[in-house]
C-alpha cells in the first residue's frame, strides 16, 4: 500500500508507547474478555490514552476476525475482530495492526478495544 500516505510521530502529532504498569480487564456481556498485567499505554496527540493488550492475554475463543480495515498514516493498516458472548456480539470492537510502523513497533501482538463497543476497559 505505498500509495498511502506515511508520517512520522513528532511535536506537533506526538506518539508514546510505555507500559501501563497497572492490571488492565476488559469485559463484555459480564464475561471477562481480556486480562493482563502487560498493557501498553498509547498516547496519541490529544486524544484519550489507549490500551493495547497482549492478544496472548485475550479469549481468542470470543473473537472472530472481520472483514473490516482502516488505515493510519502514523501506525499502519488495522484489522478488526468481533467479540461474541452469549447472544451478545460486539462488532469490530478490537483493531490489530499486524504489522505496524517502526514508530509503535511495540504495539505488534497487541490489540486494542473500542470502549462504546465493549462492556468495560478497567485500569488498576
Amino acid at each position: 500500500m505505498s500509495d498511502r500516505p506515511r508520517k512520522q510521530p513528532g511535536p506537533d502529532h506526538p506518539i508514546t508507547v510505555t507500559p501501563t504498569g497497572e492490571r488492565v480487564v476488559v469485559t463484555v456481556a459480564g464475561k471477562v474478555v481480556a486480562d493482563t498485567q502487560n498493557a501498553l499505554s498509547l498516547r496519541e496527540a490529544t486524544y484519550p490514552p489507549v490500551q493495547y493488550v497482549p492478544l496472548a492475554d485475550v479469549d481468542q475463543s470470543l473473537l472472530e476476525r472481520t472483514g473490516t480495515q482502516t488505515y493510519c498514516p502514523y501506525k499502519g493498516e488495522a484489522g478488526y475482530y468481533s467479540i461474541t458472548v452469549d447472544d451478545t456480539t460486539a462488532v469490530d470492537a478490537i483493531w490489530e495492526y499486524t504489522n505496524p510502523y517502526d514508530a509503535v513497533a511495540q504495539i505488534k501482538d497487541h490489540v486494542a478495544f473500542y470502549p462504546d463497543r465493549v462492556e468495560s476497559i478497567t485500569v488498576g
